[in-house]
């Protein structure tokens, strides 16, 4: 039997990539060419492999659902991350607001399938994000969490 595995979760906007600020509120790139890691990301989930962690992103992304953002957008923004950063998975909530879905954060359906399907130990594991929203899913989970503080203008954990 193996043995249950650590992560760390983390958000993607904000907390991996530059977000883009509309009337003061953070929002998703929903162009590559808007879309950058922010410094230090690399270096930061390098060491979190060495220590043992798997790197798990886990992102509300309701403008695939308004059409703000296609999904050949999404699947190239993903690709760069792939690309620059030590990532092992990435599980993306597609719906919006009010569609009743089990996926998007705070509710923790992202973080329960990336444990049932890469064997993660949710107790033992970490949610880093930087909205209420992902330090709520974190908890729902059991996960322990760290909240960036941005100090936007909107409700805090």
């Amino acid at each position: 039997m193996v043995s249950p595995r650590r992560a760390v979760f983390l958000d993607r906007d904000g907390v991996l990539n530059r977000s883009l600020f509309v009337n003061d509120l953070p929002q998703a790139p929903t162009r590559v060419e808007d879309f950058e890691i922010l410094p230090g990301v690399a270096d930061a989930l390098s060491h979190l492999h060495l220590a043992g962690f798997l790197n798990v992103v886990v992102t509300n992304q309701p403008e695939l659902a308004t059409g703000e953002l296609l999904p050949a957008a999404l699947d190239e923004m993903h690709k760069i991350l792939r690309e620059s950063v030590d990532l092992d998975a990435i599980y993306v909530c597609p719906h919006k607001e009010g569609d009743g879905c089990t996926c998007r954060k705070p509710k923790p359906g992202l973080l329960l399938d990336a444990a049932a399907q890469l064997g993660i130990d949710l107790k033992s594991s970490v949610m880093i994000g930087d909205r209420w929203r992902d330090v709520g899913a974190g908890q729902a989970a059991g996960c322990r969490t760290f909240f960036l503080d941005y100090g936007y203008p909107e409700r805090l954990p």
